[in-house]
């Protein structure tokens, strides 16, 4: 095992961050796997995960058990971390640029398509070497001006070589739930079956601001499309972001319960080796994020949940009712499809149009930009 500490670029004088990475086995040997939390700063249980990830690979690497590379970034966003006003962490926009921590990553499709047109052949395998070196140059092409800039870059030089991408989240309050690319599906399954996720949610492409998953897969598959049957291009990297349920869901029990479970998929993918572990059943089936419906209050008021997370609920029924204490006015909050809550806000107090829960069903009821702010 080897700890690197990357420095930030300083955003003042007198100041400067770092962002440290785990490495685990040898580079080049085996498949790699890249594994990140909070990089929403406030969003924590990955972090405890990572911990106890970590301790379960020092052990496996010791034993010989470690087959490929993994690179652990237990956390990713210390820029977000240090973002404390008035006693709240504000960890999912940089308070400088008003930016998503987990928006505007490189589009590599669209800075590779042209380098590799002219050096693609008919070898997948020398395919995949020659994009993942067209996106180095990509990378080392950049010159980031901001700190948030000189953290994405470093998060992508990590990670961009890498076969798996384990983007680990939570919600507000939430059960298990993954976010993945619809090509990249039949790779990340297991994991949420290992995980005991009850939505996995695909897309293919959620909107124009390249989450940091989406930036590591979506590349491949939009290139295996362009060049058709021209040359093969094979879905090198299955990236996926994980939700560990909600924001207080902070505990020794879920976050040694899910770091056993991420080296158990390690073990089911092969970069682990002793004997394979058992694949859970599933708990969900695979829908679309274009099928989640997002309810929200019509008025201000209090939040009176009557579903819980986890809750399969029926079109029409109620999920909860915003109570206006100054009138007798309280209005039920009715989902309008069949499906199941699979996160709510952790707030009690609703404003005009803010969002109360997200409901995962099977048809496509959405389009454009899927991802929230």
């Amino acid at each position: 095992m080897q700890q690197i500490n990357h420095p930030l670029l300083s955003p003042a004088l007198g100041t400067q961050r770092h962002l440290s990475s785990w490495h685990f086995g040898q580079p080049g040997q085996g498949p790699k796997v890249y594994v990140q939390a909070s990089l929403h700063a406030d969003e924590l249980p990955g972090m405890l995960v990572a911990h106890h990830l970590r301790g379960l690979l020092e052990v496996a690497e010791q034993s010989g058990q470690l087959l490929g590379e993994v690179v652990l970034v237990p956390m990713a966003n210390p820029i977000g971390l240090d973002q404390t006003t008035m006693h709240h962490q504000l960890g999912r926009f940089e308070l400088a640029s008003m930016e998503n921590f987990n928006r505007n990553y490189p589009d590599f499709f669209a800075l590779v398509k042209d380098d590799v047109a002219t050096q693609l052949g008919p070898d997948a395998g020398q395919n995949k070497h020659l994009i993942r070196a067209a996106m180095r140059r990509a990378l080392d092409a950049q010159k980031p001006e901001t700190e948030l800039q000189s953290l994405r870059l470093t998060l992508m030089q990590l990670s961009h070589d890498a076969d798996i991408v384990l983007d680990l989240h939570c919600d507000y309050e939430a059960v298990v739930h993954l976010y993945v690319e619809r090509p990249m599906l039949d790779q990340i399954e297991p994991l949420a079956c290992f995980l005991g996720a009850r939505a996995l949610l695909w897309a293919k492409g959620s909107g124009p601001s390249i989450s940091f998953d989406e930036a590591l897969s979506g590349p491949w598959w939009r290139l295996r499309e362009h060049f058709t049957d021209r040359f093969p291009v094979p879905l090198a990297c299955a990236s996926t972001t994980v939700e560990l349920r909600g924001q207080t869901d902070v505990s020794e029990p879920l976050a040694r319960q899910d770091a056993q479970a991420i080296f158990h998929y390690l073990q089911h993918v092969g970069v682990l080796a002793g004997p394979l572990p058992e694949l859970p059943s599933a708990l969900c089936d695979a829908t679309p994020l274009a099928g989640t419906e997002s309810l929200h209050a019509p008025h201000p008021g209090v939040i009176v949940f009557v579903a819980q997370v986890g809750d399969v609920v029926q079109a029409g029924q109620t999920l909860a009712h915003v109570v206006d204490p100054l009138t007798p006015r309280t209005t039920p909050i009715q989902s309008s499809i069949a499906g199941v809550v699979y996160a709510r806000h952790n707030l009690r107090w609703a404003t005009s149009g803010m969002e109360i829960c997200r409901v995962a069903g099977a048809t496509p009821i959405r389009s454009g930009n899927l991802l929230s702010p």
